[in-house]
């Protein structure tokens, strides 16, 4: 059977996502901006909170940590590198690591940038990653801690997965992700498109993640440094790609 994700909103626009393997009865918890709507969405679906994984250390993704672990007894996975400031950990991981949640298989992937010791968790049968603050539908994270060299080469791992794993972020940002890249990528019909039903999504008061890999691939600027037509349009045709990131990360932080 698939393993079933539930998004759960969280403070003004946090995500967190409930992970659930019918086989084994676990449940996983994604980041813990908030405990009421998390515990709401346990109750509802009749589930007991057995792991949280971390991805960074900052407020809005570990603040209820400590109250869900106390309610339910989840053991708490975190970057052995990020454990100084996360809450305490039960396992500690680094890049390239692998562990499982009964039969769900997860790879731990370092993608510093947007803090140092920020990890996705990658979970290939189940097609999905969690990817915080590092890779955003339609965007990125600001580079609070890493440099845009750093942020480049993480974001690049993250496109090499397969093209239909679904990207779980942290935030309701596409919206305004949007009206940034498409002033990079003005021609991109695709991004027009998906411009317009982020548009719907909103109006209908729906999330707009996950994405789909294939669609960042196609419309989100931070992978797209490598474009012909983006490298035109920031007059840097030919340049390194992790310069081309590193002007559009700044232009974004500007925008």
């Amino acid at each position: 059977m698939p393993v079933k994700i539930v998004t759960v909103p969280c403070l003004s626009d946090n995500y967190a996502y409930l992970m659930h393997a019918p086989l084994s009865g676990l449940t996983a918890l994604i980041d813990a901006p908030e405990a009421a709507p998390i515990e709401n969405a346990l109750k509802e679906q009749g589930w007991n909170l057995d792991f949280i994984l971390i991805t960074h250390h900052h407020a809005d993704h570990i603040d209820a940590v400590d109250t869900l672990r106390a309610k339910y007894g989840a053991s708490v996975i975190g970057a052995q590198a990020d454990a100084h400031r996360l809450p305490a950990l039960d396992l500690q991981v680094a890049d390239g690591m692998a562990f499982s949640l009964g039969q769900v298989g997860v790879q731990v992937l370092d993608v510093s940038g947007h803090t140092n010791g920020h990890v996705a968790y990658y979970m290939p049968s189940a097609k999905a990653l969690f990817s915080a603050d590092s890779l955003m539908a339609l965007g990125c994270g600001r580079l609070f801690e890493g440099t845009p060299a750093q942020m480049h080469d993480s974001l690049s791992r993250l496109a090499a997965l397969p093209k239909d794993t679904m990207v779980y972020s942290g935030h309701e940002y596409t919206e305004a992700n949007g009206r940034f890249a498409i002033t990079v990528d003005p021609d991109n019909n695709d991004l027009q498109d998906r411009i317009a039903a982020v548009a719907q999504a909103r109006r209908d008061d729906e999330p707009t993640v996950p994405s789909r890999l294939s669609e960042e691939l196609a419309t989100n600027p931070f992978l797209r440094a490598g474009s012909p037509a983006i490298q035109a349009q920031l007059d840097m045709i030919g340049l390194p790609a992790d310069q081309v990131f590193a002007e559009i990360r700044r232009r974004k932080d500007n925008f």
